[in-house]
């Protein structure tokens, strides 16, 4: 499932900014005095009671301003209010209900969306002021005091948020398929690919970069199994995320790829490998989806017999942070070797649900530390006692060390090697995390 969406809006200069930040726990947000200097959206992962969801920092909404930055604002203000799960709407003690919050508040009513009314900069602890109960006039419910800057009162307003999140058992059906997203820059041949893959023309092909403006799924079953393909928009550089649709669409193909089970990276074998492919190809690896690199437009490429070698080689140079992404050479147009990139999504989505029984894995680790001695520092030898796995997708470890600051980087990269040398877990990122046993 999706993580829920959270989106914090306001008139300008209210704090919203400040309570992102306060909420995320990082200083994501430009916090400024001067109105209109959060202008896009900015998405941080946030977690209260063990329910995790994304909250989306939204430029002030001027609701009647006809300055075309403002205008611009609010139009990415409603787009993040349409895709929200729940909306903290912010307001400032210091100036009171004003007729912008009054419009703001009628704005957010309409839409149909949770409303969570948040009456900032209240920075006295103990009794809220007198004018806090003006408030009230919002017709919102109770307002929440808080202080974005000192924390004061963040604890129930996220203590109402989460009230409107659907239940964690509310889980995927075991049968619904395998779940695929198809990403990559604009213009690589990603809507061509689901085409290719359902058989028939489901999505919109264009060479218009941007054709594609949303995340939609398509179920196919064929003999390798069920698969539930996400076609997205194209992810472009930040620098050239100007058009207002397309800002949208960049957010929708972050929230795709966090649905998905597998991530099928394409790449444009004419245009080979650009920074703006490891910056996607980023985003599936941080989300510890599991990854097949697709080179397309492969039917194009001028080549002879050694050709693919070379090709595969300088892209795992290029990919060398995901080196356990298998890489497949295709043609959407052709359906060259599409068959073959089911079968790989299969094994794919298999390693990144593998789950290793202790016993063999700390047999593993006593094989390579007897190999390799661990390293030690100032005299100081790290011992490592056992390790243990404790999720999958990705598959996660948990090491057991007399000393964290010991256990370098190279390291616990030779230890990973090891493990993957025999156990596979090929096409998954692993997660390590290291724990001093006191």
């Amino acid at each position: 499932m999706p993580k829920p969406v959270v989106a914090i809006v306001g008139r300008p200069n209210v704090g919203k900014s400040t309570l992102f930040n306060k909420l995320s726990g990082q200083r994501l947000a430009i916090v400024d005095d001067t109105p209109g200097v959060t202008r896009d959206r900015i998405y941080a992962d946030c977690e209260w009671l063990g329910k995790h969801f994304l909250i989306v920092d939204t430029g002030g909404i001027e609701p009647y301003s006809d300055d075309v930055i403002l205008s611009q604002m609010r139009y990415q203000a409603q787009i993040a209010i349409s895709s929200a799960d729940a909306i903290i709407f912010v307001t400032d003690i210091r100036s009171g209900v004003t007729a912008n919050d009054l419009d703001v508040g009628s704005m957010l009513q309409k839409s149909g969306k949770p409303i969570i009314l948040c009456v900032n900069k209240c920075d006295q602890v103990g009794e809220a002021p007198p004018e806090f109960y003006e408030f009230y006039n919002l017709g919102l419910g109770d307002p929440i005091a808080v202080s974005s800057v000192h924390g004061h009162g963040t604890g129930d307003l996220l203590d109402e948020v989460v009230k409107f999140f659907p239940d964690a058992q509310e889980e995927n059906d075991e049968d619904e398929g395998i779940k695929v997203a198809v990403i990559g820059k604009p213009n690589v041949g990603k809507s061509s690919l689901v085409n290719t893959l359902c058989g028939e023309s489901r999505m919109l092909v264009s060479d218009i970069a941007g054709t594609t403006r949303d995340a939609s799924d398509t179920v196919v079953e064929n003999k390798h199994g069920k698969f539930v393909l996400i076609d997205t928009a194209g992810l472009r550089r930040k620098s050239r995320v100007d058009d207002k649709i397309e800002q949208y669409s960049v957010m929708r193909a972050v929230m795709a790829v966090q649905r998905a089970d597998v991530c099928v990276i394409m790449i444009d074998a004419l245009e080979g490998f650009t920074e703006q492919d490891s910056k996607v190809a980023g985003i599936a690896h941080e989300e510890g989806k599991g990854c097949i690199i697709a080179v397309n437009k492969w039917d194009a490429y001028e080549k002879d017999g050694k050709t693919m070698d070379a090709y595969r080689k300088k892209l795992m140079d290029d990919f060398s942070f995901m080196s356990y992404a298998p890489i497949i050479f295709i043609s959407a147009k052709t359906g060259q070797r599409i068959d073959r990139l089911f079968e790989l999504i299969k094994f794919v989505d298999d390693q990144n649900a593998t789950r290793i029984p202790t016993g063999r894995l700390n047999s593993v680790l006593a094989e390579a530390q007897a190999r390799v001695q661990p390293p030690t520092d100032k005299g100081k030898r790290l011992k490592i006692y056992y390790m243990t796995q404790t999720s999958t997708r990705p598959p996660t470890f948990v090491i057991f060390v007399n000393k964290k600051d010991l256990f370098h980087y190279s390291y616990q990269r030779y230890i990973d090697n090891r493990i993957r040398d025999v156990f596979g877990l090929e096409g998954t990122p692993t997660r390590y995390i290291i724990r001093e046993r006191n």
